[in-house]
């Protein structure tokens, strides 16, 4: 059970506004990520960041996880993954763009931020277990990596906070991508803000959440049902076979 952050009738509870772009030399717009359209749009427009949750869908490519990168960074977490005080490093593929934006902050103070990254997990283990809570043992490399992906989320996202996730549901099955979406939907209802990154149409569908799909055009919001994601989901489990013709031809 997550104890809800408890305020008067009106009050924002948001821990972030949103991340403006910052007064310095602004980024050379010919070279990558700034080459990216949904990153081009934060450089130009910023991003404002609704209460709860926002979810951030698209193709590979896209730019989703890479914006998230640039929000950790401009927040202060290790855009690697894991916490503020996180000192772990397992390649240098960030695109560095943090110190252009400047964090719009809400009259709430998150008292705790995470950045959960798929692709860093391992490095993330490790450096957890090398430097362990003494108040309870860390062993995820003895978990299967749902379960050590679970773990995290269970002893890192609980509690109203704000929460970077770059696809929390990539390794894990249905049932516990049900049980991450009442994770998602509970953090959020106690005033929890997070923004996270996916190709699961369920996730996408946690109630309430903010949708922002990701491509050619940008960054725009949309409603559920006018992903491409869900539509390409729907016609695949109605007539799987309309797609296998197209791509195991020959």
């Amino acid at each position: 059970m997550i104890r809800p952050v408890t305020h008067g009738a009106g009050f924002d509870e948001r821990p972030v506004r949103a991340f403006r772009p910052g007064p310095g030399r602004p980024a050379d717009p010919d070279r990558w990520p700034a080459t990216v359209p949904a990153v081009a749009q934060m450089l130009r427009d910023g991003l404002d960041l609704a209460a709860g949750l926002t979810v951030l869908v698209g193709e590979n490519g896209s730019g989703k996880s890479t914006v998230l990168e640039i929000l950790a960074e401009a927040y202060g977490l290790n855009p690697q993954g894991g916490s503020a005080l996180a000192q772990f490093r397992t390649s240098g593929s960030e695109p560095g763009l943090g110190s252009h934006f400047v964090v719009e902050r809400g009259v709430t103070r998150a008292r705790w931020s995470y950045f959960l990254r798929a692709d860093t997990m391992h490095g993330l283990y490790t450096y957890l277990e090398a430097n362990p809570n003494p108040r309870r043992p860390e062993r995820f490399h003895e978990l299967s990596h749902g379960e050590g992906f679970l773990e995290v989320l269970r002893t890192r996202v609980s509690e109203p906070g704000f929460y970077l996730m770059d696809e929390p549901d990539a390794p894990l099955s249905f049932t516990a991508c049900l049980g991450l979406v009442a994770l998602l939907h509970d953090l959020a209802r106690a005033g929890a803000q997070a923004v996270v990154a996916t190709h699961s149409p369920m996730i996408a569908a946690v109630p309430g959440a903010r949708l922002l799909e990701l491509g050619a055009w940008g960054m725009r919001a949309v409603g559920w049902d006018e992903l491409d994601i869900v539509g390409h989901w729907r016609r695949f489990l109605r007539e799987p076979d309309s797609y296998f013709r197209h791509w195991l031809d020959g």
